[in-house]
């Protein structure tokens, strides 16, 4: 990995120069358009609507309008901006974890110790660790002012950009606000449906099927050309569910445990036959 900014965690007069990794990447198949005709690459071009050229990027500005009036912005105006020039990770308050609402999570970092001496990073670490506490941080990367949580993850520092209050839109749907009656045996056995499927979260047990099959499909298509056999390369599909509405819910919660235990049934090993020992 390659270290894309480099900074300090500042809170208080403790200061934690950190280098800055991208935590997650992209595993989707990279895919370009083409026209279906002749199979030609389709291509985009930034052409300046004066002069009809096109514009190579690095001759490219930024430009605000108000409707009457146009500002250019160029590549110096903004480098200059204070904010952008900071390199401090500046922590602003440690709030409980749970606080955190996950819909706000945005971008991953890594922090990794950028000192000779990783001790004021371990402190940090451990201190959050054991007092449960995610620290809210502001800092600038990339022009943009950022506010996010930095947590524990394992034995490193976790950067997570947080999505600005003005940005979560509110979800109001009126059938909720209606009121609903559930009873009791739906409750039962709807917590028995859940403990049915109740698990530990292994992430790394779970797969992108689409990416799995789109990877299959494009290997077929080299290997065959156009003459793609679906079925012998996917196997026969059924329909999809057209996802209608449950008329009985109580019928559906208990078949829905009924199938699950079954299935938990047919998982389990069948137990060992015992040796019988014969008496000489």
């Amino acid at each position: 990995m390659r270290s894309i900014w480099k900074g300090a965690v500042a809170f208080g007069l403790v200061n934690v120069p950190v280098k800055v990794y991208s935590a997650t990447e992209d595993h989707d198949v990279s895919l370009h358009q083409v026209h279906n005709k002749d199979g030609g690459r389709i291509r985009y071009q930034r052409t300046c609507e004066i002069d009809g050229e096109v514009v190579p990027y690095a001759d490219i500005d930024r430009a605000y309008d108000d409707g009457d009036r146009t500002v250019v912005l160029t590549k110096e105006d903004l480098d200059a901006l204070p904010a952008e020039k900071s390199r401090e990770i500046s922590v602003v308050e440690f709030v409980p974890s749970e606080q955190v609402d996950p819909i706000t999570f945005d971008k991953a970092y890594y922090l990794e110790p950028d000192s000779s001496s990783p001790k004021a990073y371990v402190l940090l670490r451990r201190t959050l660790e054991q007092t449960d506490r995610t620290a809210i941080v502001q800092f600038s990367l990339r022009q943009k002012t950022r506010l996010a949580a930095l947590r524990v993850r394992g034995d490193v520092l976790v950067l997570q950009t947080l999505l600005w209050a003005d940005e979560v839109r509110e979800a109001a749907f009126p059938a909720l606000e209606e009121s609903v009656k559930i009873s009791a045996k739906e409750m039962e056995l709807s917590a028995a449906l859940v403990d049915s499927f109740s698990s530990e979260f292994e992430p790394e047990q779970f797969r992108d099927d689409y990416q799995e099959q789109l990877r299959t499909l494009i290997e077929a298509k080299l290997e065959n050309g156009e003459s793609v056999d679906t079925a012998a390369t996917f196997g026969e599909q059924g329909e999809a569910d057209d996802g209608g509405e449950v008329i009985d819910l109580m019928a559906a919660l208990r078949a829905s445990v009924e199938r699950s235990r079954a299935a938990k049934d047919d998982e389990k090993p069948a137990p060992k036959r015992k040796k019988s020992t014969k008496a000489s």
